[in-house]
């Protein structure tokens, strides 16, 4: 009898602390940066960032396929330090954010691997969506301030964006862009 009850309340302590295990983070703005960079020319590298970057995280340490990921981006904030060409990248030629306003990417698979977590999931662009795979560094945690616990992660990869409909001025403005994301999330 005694065994079998340390048994059930073995399980059911097991079964909760799994349950803890799942974490969720909302992303701090603040310590967040999505960034870009792109040939021009052939030349040289123009560098971008998005202003505006929101969204949240679940981190599920027992079991990192249930693990989540959710981003958005208002396309209006980016920022190339260059008022002229931040206008005509917000134009139909490139973002068209009157008409596409949310840069977002949602996660469909979350995988544990040797350096950090294989994440696959949707990356809405221009209006089309896509299916990425990119690499998640990172995944310390911290406490600032006393009482705040973060998580953080990194990424970089790479997409065509012609894939995604925006295809004007090519190979002047090239093709393949950089993409760098680091984000740091505040546990719910």
């Amino acid at each position: 009898m005694l065994k079998s009850g340390l048994l059930v309340v073995a399980t059911i302590l097991g079964g909760q602390s799994g349950a803890r295990a799942a974490d969720t983070y909302s992303i701090d703005p603040a310590h967040t940066s999505a960034t870009f960079k792109v040939e021009h020319l052939g030349l040289s590298w123009i560098h971008g960032r998005f202003n505006d970057v929101a969204g949240e995280f679940r981190v599920d340490s027992a079991n990192p396929s249930s693990s989540r990921f959710a981003l958005t981006i208002k396309s209006e904030s980016l920022d190339t330090a260059n008022k002229k060409r931040d206008e005509h990248l917000a134009s139909p030629d490139f973002f068209n954010t009157k008409q596409f306003p949310v840069v977002s990417f949602k996660s469909t698979a979350v995988k544990a691997v040797e350096k950090g977590l294989e994440v696959t999931g949707d990356l809405t662009l221009h209006g089309e969506t896509k299916p990425v795979t990119f690499l998640l560094t990172g995944g310390k945690t911290a406490e600032f301030p006393p009482g705040v616990h973060r998580r953080g992660y990194t990424t970089h990869l790479k997409i065509k964006r012609s894939d995604y409909g925006m295809d004007k001025m090519i190979p002047a403005a090239g093709d393949e862009i950089h993409i760098e994301v680091s984000f740091e999330g505040v546990k719910s």
